[in-house]
């Protein structure tokens, strides 16, 4: 417009950062650009940045007309942020009767033709999930002629994982320990020191591999040609910026107004704070995620923390609305407001009142013009107390000696969710993730030509697994408060990413024998592997 003031709609997992990386690029003011955030779809890390928005913004400014722009899917393969390469040295080392003392752990990390591949996020989670008393790590951010890599769902710690637990496997084998119960040994636990320097706190990582050594899945079986394998993971999740405003409406429903995209269900699970802080049916609240304009700056939708620290900030206005309401009952009443209870959303008046009745939110609400006007509470903090998660995970496959097609039969997630706050979308995020894990292990994978073009930009050649391709992921909840937030609240929304990729690769070796070291593990090279085991077999025999 005539005030040069621009209005972006795009699909964002972070409107204000949109807002402050295109005012950075493009020389503007932030107070000069307005994003507005649609539904997401998904994200999982990969819109947490720039792509077209400065350039539709730049064209807009230059027609003084609306401009929209659209990416083709190839052109999303090609130009907006791959996974990052990554390259795993790990060598363990334990007593005869199975204490891990000692780890050392190389990490390559290719972040292509620009610095900023996850390489820190790989150290820290290389070595987490267990007490070593002697860890080094040295990780390397290596700049390599492909396209500049992006988030990718817990960025980093798959990766590393998938170099840290096959070894660890190898130790339990040559060791001859069952590997969960090698694991379980050798578990971090409260007062763990970490190889990235603080201790945790009160974690879960014993009561999640306890679980799965419980569960019936571990019992369970095997048919012909099939393999179990297990993993561990760590994520140390974030806390950040975090704004939220709770507002009371006129007939004693309330809105919940928040930064940050939706891209897990933080709505639902935001509502339900707000719900049990007010103690009123979470159906009589609006949650809301606002544009640049009408929200205070939230840091972006990731790092597993909005149900964290944005809750955290919900549950602090909850607090502050309900001592409104109080305060507002006390005026109402002539009453000392420490002697008025708030119980089942509405206010308790003292004794010695004689025969003043209760009063709701609804009616405080249609009062609040004459107590001293609108009841509201805006709240923002840097989220502290993060809480880091931890999970296990066990696979089963059943491997194709014919093919090298590798199915999966069964697969359990169990992973230390802090709280549940929405026990069905906490399901969710742990099976998404197992499954995108699942497609990283066996499928999927970006193949580059000599020149560094990729050879594969579309879902034909790009294999994701579908529904079809896999057994309903079973999930155990374990919740071990996170005793930084007040609800116990820890994230959830990337551990579950990390173990599959070395679940499925030491299921595949109890199945065959095999130690696969690179990924994805297709069909063409588990073949190979199969074919050239055969031989060496044929070989020694003959020899």
């Amino acid at each position: 417009g005539a005030d040069s003031q621009c209005v972006v709609w795009c699909c964002t997992q972070g409107h204000f950062a949109v807002r402050s990386y295109s005012a950075k690029l493009l020389a503007m003011d932030v107070s000069q650009i307005k994003v507005i955030p649609s539904e997401i779809g998904g994200g999982f890390g990969g819109k947490t940045t720039i792509y077209l928005e400065p350039v539709a913004i730049l064209l807009s400014q230059k027609s003084g007309r609306p401009v929209r722009l659209v990416m083709s899917r190839e052109e999303v393969f090609r130009a907006s942020g791959p996974g990052p390469d990554g390259h795993v040295r790990i060598k363990l080392g334990a007593t005869k009767d199975g204490r891990l003392v000692a780890a050392d752990g190389t990490i390559y990390m290719g972040a292509g033709a620009f610095r900023g591949s996850p390489f820190h996020a790989a150290a820290m989670a290389v070595f987490s999930p267990y007490d070593i008393p002697n860890a080094n790590v040295d990780a390397y951010d290596i700049v390599i002629n492909k396209p500049k890599v992006a988030a990718y769902r817990a960025p980093g710690a798959p990766v590393s994982s998938f170099g840290c637990e096959q070894v660890i496997d190898e130790l339990a084998n040559t060791l001859d320990i069952d590997p969960l119960e090698f694991r379980l040994f050798n578990a971090a636990r409260e007062g763990t020191e970490t190889v990235y320097g603080p201790k945790f706190n009160r974690i879960g990582m014993v009561e999640v591999l306890e679980a799965l050594k419980a569960h019936p899945h571990y019992q369970t079986p095997l048919e012909p040609n099939q393999g179990r394998g297990v993993a561990t993971a760590f994520w140390f999740n974030a806390g950040m910026q975090s704004s939220a405003a709770i507002n009371i409406n006129e007939d004693g429903t309330a809105t919940v107004i928040s930064g940050n995209p939706d891209i897990g269900g933080s709505r639902a699970s935001l509502a339900l704070m707000a719900a049990e802080e007010l103690q009123i049916p979470v159906e009589r609240i609006r949650p809301v995620v606002a544009d640049t304009e009408h929200s205070a700056y939230s840091d972006v939708t990731g790092g597993s923390r909005t149900t964290f620290a944005v809750g955290a900030a919900v549950i602090e206005a909850g607090k502050q609305v309900v001592g409104q309401l109080r305060e507002r009952a006390a005026l109402l009443w002539e009453a000392a407001v420490d002697d008025i209870k708030w119980q089942d959303g509405r206010a308790v008046p003292p004794d010695g009142l004689g025969d003043k009745d209760e009063l709701g939110i609804r009616e405080l609400a249609r009062a609040a013009g004459q107590t001293g006007g609108p009841i509201a509470a805006q709240v923002s903090l840097n989220g502290e107390g993060v809480g880091p998660s931890f999970a296990a995970h066990i696979c089963d496959v059943e491997v194709d000696r014919e093919t090298g097609y590798v199915k999966v039969v069964r697969y359990t997630v169990a992973q230390d969710v802090g709280k549940a706050v929405h026990p069905s979308y906490v399901e969710g995020q742990l099976q998404g993730g197992a499954v995108q894990g699942i497609g990283w292990a066996l499928n999927e994978e970006y193949i580059y030509n000599e020149d560094g073009r990729l050879e594969n930009p579309g879902f034909l050649d790009y294999r994701m697994p579908v529904a079809s391709d896999l057994p309903m992921i079973g999930t155990v909840l374990v919740e071990v408060p996170n005793p930084g937030h007040p609800y116990g609240v820890r994230g959830v929304g990337e551990t579950s990413i990390v173990p599959p990729l070395a679940a499925v690769a030491n299921a595949i070796n109890d199945a065959t024998g095999l130690r696969l070291t690179k990924l994805p593990m297709s069909p063409p090279r588990v073949l190979a592997a199969l074919e050239e085991n055969d031989a060496i077999s044929v070989t020694a025999k003959v020899s």
